[in-house]
């Protein structure tokens, strides 16, 4: 079970509990606080004030436990990089950030010569360890899981959009960086019964160990919105990967949520 739960992550030179946090719908800092007792990696960002005063705290307690993520809310330029990423240092109160990455490439930051060049130089003065992007365009995240300065893809993965396991996955053996998935429930959709659909419906767990249950995903993301959330996706991670049954259901009803 432990090899189902924690993950060796090379490219960060730790092992880490394999569902990672987000504040990005609102959890309140006793929630987080909550969270940061077991979750390790940490999606952040200066928007996610609860999340940011709970992880100043943990990280003045034990750096090294923690994977903190950062990023510009608009990467396209290298000045707009490094003050993105020298501010969160800042506000964390922290050496380095253990993942540096771009948002959503192609729409809200570009992989231009200047910012791969800029985000190499953190990396070289330490300031960061890993450089990532979050990326819908599979093609495009195949190629560079292959060749790249990227350490971590950010990836849609869930049961109604699999095809990370067509376009990405079969291409990370090369260079191997770390997976992490986000998405999980299609947004909720997954948690709804599409139309014409008579037969259960899958739960948030069911959608977290959908992609846990996949070797090539490092971590997935969770954003829960209480406390009470968040103990269900910790149980639910703690049952272990999906059975083939399980893991049956969960593709026919991805298939019928994307329609």
């Amino acid at each position: 079970m432990n090899d189902f739960l924690y993950r060796e992550v090379p490219r960060l030179g730790r092992r880490l509990f394999r569902m990672g946090i987000s504040g990005s719908f609102g959890l309140d800092e006793a929630g987080c606080r909550e969270a940061l007792e077991r979750i390790q990696y940490v999606f952040w960002s200066t928007r996610m004030k609860a999340l940011t005063a709970a992880l100043r705290e943990a990280l003045a307690r034990d750096r090294e436990r923690y994977a903190v993520s950062a990023g510009p809310l608009a990467g396209y330029f290298p000045g707009a990089i490094r003050r993105a990423a020298e501010g969160a240092l800042r506000m964390l109160g922290t050496d380095y950030l253990d993942v540096f990455q771009l948002y959503w490439l192609g729409k809200m930051s570009a992989f231009t010569g200047a910012v791969r060049e800029e985000m190499v130089k953190l990396r070289e003065e330490g300031k960061v360890r890993a450089l990532g992007v979050s990326i819908h365009n599979r093609p495009r995240a195949g190629k560079l899981a292959e060749d790249s300065i990227l350490d971590l893809l950010m990836i849609r993965y869930n049961a109604a959009h699999p095809g990370a396991e067509q376009d990405i996955f079969p291409r990370l053996a090369m260079r191997r960086p770390m997976v992490v998935a986000y998405t999980a429930t299609a947004w909720r959709q997954l948690l709804r019964a599409p139309r014409g659909w008579k037969g259960r419906v899958a739960t948030p767990g069911d959608c977290y160990r959908f992609c846990l249950t996949s070797p090539y995903v490092d971590v997935v993301l969770a954003a829960p919105r209480s406390a009470a959330e968040l103990r269900e996706n910790l149980a639910a991670v703690d049952m272990g990967p999906l059975s083939p049954d399980e893991m049956g259901f969960m593709r026919e009803f991805g298939r019928a949520v994307h329609g």
